[in-house]
């Protein structure tokens, strides 16, 4: 690992009637998975946790880990692990700095709105493995 890569992580939500969680960011305005970067001493699996529930105020378990995606954000190498994730709780989405939608979505619907294909391939990973 490079000690320059940024390390981040996230979930792919799925709840009990099989629908998926995807949201808006609207600093980007553009519809994601639930991530971000870890914090220092976090591991990756804290940070999926931790950024599903910032994110979208569910509280999670993680179920299976998915592909990872790597890609490169201005010239520094960039690398997402992902889990698929099971609602525990759900209090209720509340818009927030990072996020100001989440939809409930079938993995086809879901898959047609995230505007990432790195996004797209790990729901439908995320898709497979919940099957």
């Amino acid at each position: 690992m490079s000690s320059d890569e940024i390390q981040a992580a996230g979930g792919v939500v799925r709840r009990d009637d099989g629908l998926f969680a995807v949201v808006h960011r609207p600093r980007y305005d553009d519809w994601s998975l639930p991530k971000g970067k870890l914090d220092p001493d976090e591991t990756f699996e804290e940070a999926a946790l931790r950024e599903v529930w910032e994110e979208t105020g569910l509280s999670a378990e993680l179920v299976s880990q998915l592909p990872p995606v790597h890609y490169a954000v201005r010239d520094r190498p960039k690398v997402v692990r992902y889990w698929l994730m099971r609602v525990v709780s759900d209090p209720g989405f509340e818009p927030n700095d990072e996020v100001d939608e989440l939809r409930w979505l079938s993995a086809a619907d879901a898959a047609a709105l995230l505007t990432y294909d790195r996004d797209k391939a790990v729901l439908e990973a995320a898709a497979r493995s919940a099957d």
